[in-house]
């Protein structure tokens, strides 16, 4: 496993940052046995978040005994003072810890809720305010759906975020506006030192009510090895960009070998056939699917 440095924390992170969704939904032992997974492939960094069902719990009895082999983040998605200081510390009570590596504004993508959470006795004023207090140590900020880049550039704008977590695969970059948007951030993140997490590298499309699979993500995921492996190619060729796993645990292991192999040039036309022969698609399309599900 590759590992470079987050951003300007310090943090030597591995490439694949666990993504904790996984584990929302599984027992204890299962979500033991995912992360003891995770970490024999060298993972030393989770993204968690309040909102994924029981994932924060599920990592306390792990924590207990590895807290200091990994950079622990999580994220809230409320945006008063008063609601994301509780969650926060309702997060610390879960997970077990004293202190958390990184907290991030959940999915902050829209106007409304930026304004509430940027301004005076908005949300950011309550993580900052944790930051004094020692309990967590940086502060970012994620996104999802065909805005998200160009709103985490105001967002960095505004405040010296030390994160932010995109979408970014081939499908979502074919759409020019999203490219241009996306490279603005880039760019800005390249002159800042500003460390960018990327998500939904294996996301094919939505669910369509007629398909057989099993679902484990919101999202229909690409299972094809080589197809697999070409998609997180397109990522890590950027070589300060990070990949986060998918919540599809069943994926794990595939995607972390694709991971860990060395990284290829690929063509264009590799990815386009990828795309004719996969049945995929953009998850995000503005002004008809701009967010994670219907209701969420």
């Amino acid at each position: 496993m590759q590992y470079i440095p987050f951003g300007q924390t310090g943090h030597l992170s591995s490439r694949a940052i666990f993504g904790a969704a996984a584990l929302g939904g599984m027992s204890q032992f299962r979500a033991d046995q995912t992360l003891a997974l995770a970490a024999d492939y060298g993972l030393n960094h989770i993204d968690v978040a309040a909102s994924y069902g029981e994932a924060e719990l599920r990592l306390a009895p792990w924590l207990q005994k590895h807290r200091d082999q990994v950079f622990l983040a999580t994220k809230t998605g409320q945006r008063t003072y008063g609601a994301a200081r509780d969650e926060l510390h309702a997060s610390l009570e879960r997970m077990q810890v004293a202190q958390i590596d990184l907290i991030q504004m959940h999915n902050l993508t829209q106007e409304e809720p930026w304004q509430q959470a940027m301004s005076s006795g908005g949300a950011l004023e309550a993580l900052v305010e944790a930051k004094e207090q020692g309990l967590v140590r940086f502060i970012g900020v994620t996104g999802h759906g065909t805005y998200c880049p160009a709103m985490h550039l105001r967002s960095l704008r505004a405040y010296d975020f030390d994160s932010v977590l995109v979408p970014f695969n081939f499908t979502m970059m074919n759409d020019p506006v999203y490219a241009q948007d996306f490279e603005a951030l880039y760019q800005y993140c390249q002159q800042r030192g500003v460390a960018m997490q990327t998500i939904k590298a294996i996301a094919a499309r939505r669910w369509r009510p007629d398909d057989p699979q099993r679902r484990f993500s919101w999202y229909r995921p690409i299972t094809d090895p080589e197809a697999m492996k070409r998609a997180v190619d397109f990522v890590l060729r950027r070589e300060d960009l990070f990949i986060n796993t998918s919540s599809d645990a069943t994926l794990l292991e595939r995607l972390l070998v694709c991971i860990e192999a060395p990284v290829t040039e690929v063509s264009p036309e590799r990815l386009a056939a990828d795309v004719l022969h996969g049945d995929m698609e953009p998850l995000f399309v503005r002004g008809i699917s701009d967010d994670v599900r219907v209701a969420e």
